[in-house]
């Protein structure tokens, strides 16, 4: 036991929920957001303002009626599965031979997952890597045996789970979204609380939201729960953190108030009641749906990608014929959502807490 533990050491193999739970899917977030996510951006722009180059089609893959097209946002959109599993790879610590072996394995990997192929790569990828960790460098023909190694172990192991773990994660995915158009005021508010708590944790929403394919209504509960996290914080905190913090949070992320959340939890209660409200306003009064990329749902304000999500699936929805037009009733209920509820509800919740003693001075100030 004892060299076993010493050669996982040797290897910085470590099994630890923080390593493949915290840090892979952190960093899995990260590769969605440089290519599916990038892609999706980068289409919207060149579609909505008439670019010529980014709509233009720079590589068709196929002949006949199988060629696929593509676009620069396109082709961004394609590597995902490779993003991911490199990120996930990387946030492992795996060595260079690992790390781009990771790119067909995780290609495969979302081929083979479908839908719910993102989840499916969370899982291979660990495996995949810490395989190839294991084998890096333990032979003298390293460059032979550890790409091949990596590959084989990634794609065999894909093969055989992404296709299930894939269609479990497709199937809560759809349940989540049944139920919330079955009752949209509860789920409303659960899907709501949850993924905008997940997105304050030092968990990524974006990846939770990304393998549930989480679209339509539950999106949009969604994306109401993440912007009342980061608006939340940025408003409440703003006497600590002035403008700084105020785009540092609003635009880019809440998480950086978990130090003070783990020593005052109470300063978590405003924008976490707020994401309660507007929760089941986004889903029962505007009716606001992501019909964009599922990870847009679990990005709230950062980058304004969940607002850019939302945009996105109006002009798909009207391209397709399902919708009619983008109204001002639409505009109106993702600005109110996405950044004046969030703001007003969370100061007016954060006035009592502060008279109570329960939030003090200083006890939102970030370290900027």
């Amino acid at each position: 036991m004892e060299k076993v533990q010493a050669f996982l050491k040797r290897k910085n193999i470590v099994f630890s929920a923080k390593r493949y739970f915290i840090d892979a899917m952190s960093a899995m977030a990260q590769g969605l957001f440089c290519t599916l996510l990038v892609g999706t951006i980068l289409n919207t722009i060149g579609q909505q303002l008439h670019i010529g180059f980014l709509n233009e089609i720079i590589v068709t893959i196929g002949t006949g009626e199988g060629a696929v097209e593509y676009t620069i946002g396109g082709l961004a959109s394609a590597m995902v599965g490779p993003g991911m599993a490199v990120a996930i790879a990387a946030a492992l610590q795996a060595p260079p031979m690992v790390l781009f072996s990771m790119i067909p394995v995780g290609f495969a990997t979302n081929a083979f997952g479908g839908a719910g192929g993102p989840l499916a790569v969370l899982f291979v990828a660990i495996v995949a890597a810490e395989v190839g960790k294991a084998v890096s460098k333990e032979t003298k023909i390293d460059i032979l045996v550890t790409p091949i190694v990596t590959v084989l172990v990634g794609i065999g192991f894909a093969a055989v789970v992404a296709a299930p773990i894939g269609a479990l994660a497709n199937s809560v995915g759809s349940a989540i979204m049944w139920a919330t158009e079955l009752q949209p005021f509860f789920m409303g508010i659960l899907v709501s609380v949850i993924i905008g708590v997940a997105l304050t944790l030092p968990i990524s929403s974006a990846a939770i939201c990304m393998a549930l394919g989480l679209t339509g209504l539950a999106g949009g509960a969604a994306v109401a729960g993440c912007c009342a996290q980061m608006v939340g914080f940025a408003v409440m905190s703003y006497r600590e953190n002035g403008r700084g913090g105020l785009v540092s949070q609003g635009l880019g992320t809440s998480m950086l108030q978990m130090a003070n959340i783990v020593r005052n939890p109470r300063i978590w209660i405003p924008p976490t009641l707020a994401s309660a409200i507007t929760g089941p306003l986004a889903t029962c009064l505007f009716r606001l749906e992501m019909n964009g990329a599922p990870v847009s749902s679990g990005m709230g304000t950062c980058g304004l990608v969940g607002q850019i999500g939302v945009y996105t699936g109006w002009v798909n929805d009207v391209a397709a014929g399902t919708k009619a037009a983008i109204t001002a009733t639409d505009w109106l209920g993702l600005i109110l959502i996405s950044f004046v509820l969030p703001a007003v509800l969370t100061w007016l919740l954060a006035i009592p807490l502060r008279k109570w003693g329960w939030i003090k001075d200083g006890d939102l100030k970030l370290e900027l």
